[in-house]
């Protein structure tokens, strides 16, 4: 099974108030942990983030 894709759109601001950032809904300790994360964790976090859009 191929590695999941970054949920990186290139909307980099890190809300102020959320601490998430505006394009990809992710926290700033998320975007830094990507890259070292497991194919697991990565689905995990990109179903989270649905739901965080959702929220």
């Amino acid at each position: 099974m191929k590695s999941p894709a970054s949920p990186c759109n290139g909307v980099c601001r890190i809300h102020s108030v959320r601490g998430l950032c505006a394009g990809c809904w992710r926290s700033g300790e998320e975007i830094a942990a990507w890259p070292a994360m497991s194919d697991g964790a990565k689905r995990a976090l990109l179903g989270a983030l649905k739901k965080r859009r959702k929220g």
